[in-house]
């Protein structure tokens, strides 16, 4: 064989591995691709929310999924008004009193003043004798009592689409009394077809499919 062929074939030899190479990459490259795609369709989208105080209220509620890893019911005597507990651990309450703070509405004040006003048509569970600013606004039916009276209340459905972005949600956790709350986010799951709510119900602030997964007792829209 001649040199000239030697060198002919061992270019052909090259071009041929060459071109199996990039085949390999571009499969690799595609079936990255495709996982990432099947990925995204399954990670919670942006709703285009137009309300400035939504939008307030919404950018604390996911901020607050990076800050709050604790739940600590623990009661805690906290100066008044527009005071908190430290941001790392709180109750559930305590994710909706944080929003609404960015929003502009201080429900610890907010609160305060409507119970001290009208103490009698609050709950008395707790057999207090007058109002408490360290606690009144971080319990649950204080809140749907406080909303109710400020005509936020909305009705209760089992239709996903009638809970929007902002809206606070109450809900009956073991048909004792039990009760907790929560935000509806500006997170929608592809899989589900509904937003994700933001809650604590134990291992710290996080966002989650769980609008329906107890007796829901209340649905208020503030903005």
């Amino acid at each position: 064989m001649s040199v000239g062929r030697k060198i002919i074939q061992s270019l052909s030899m090259l071009i041929l591995l060459a071109f199996a190479s990039c085949q390999t990459n571009f499969q690799s490259t595609a079936q990255t691709k495709e996982t990432v795609v099947s990925t995204a369709s399954e990670t919670p989208k942006i709703a285009d929310i137009t309300s400035s105080e939504v939008k307030k209220l919404l950018e604390s509620a996911v901020e607050q999924t990076t800050l709050t890893k604790t739940y600590d019911s623990a009661y805690v005597v906290i100066p008044y008004p527009m005071r908190d507990v430290p941001m790392e651990k709180g109750v559930c309450t305590d994710v909706v009193i944080r929003a609404f703070r960015k929003a502009g509405v201080d429900l610890q004040r907010a609160v305060h003043e409507d119970m001290a006003g009208n103490f009698s048509v609050y709950p008395k569970k707790w057999n207090l004798p007058k109002p408490d600013t360290n606690i009144d606004h971080r319990r649950v039916p204080n809140l749907q009592t406080f909303f109710t009276r400020q005509g936020k209340s909305l009705a209760i459905t089992d239709e996903a689409e009638n809970y929007h972005p902002g809206d606070v949600v109450a809900w009956d956790l073991d048909g004792k009394g039990m009760t907790h709350t929560g935000l509806v986010s500006n997170f929608w799951s592809e899989t589900t077809k509904r937003y994700l709510i933001v809650h604590n119900i134990g291992g710290g602030t996080q966002a989650e499919d769980r609008i329906f997964d107890w007796k829901i007792i209340g649905h208020y829209r503030y903005f």
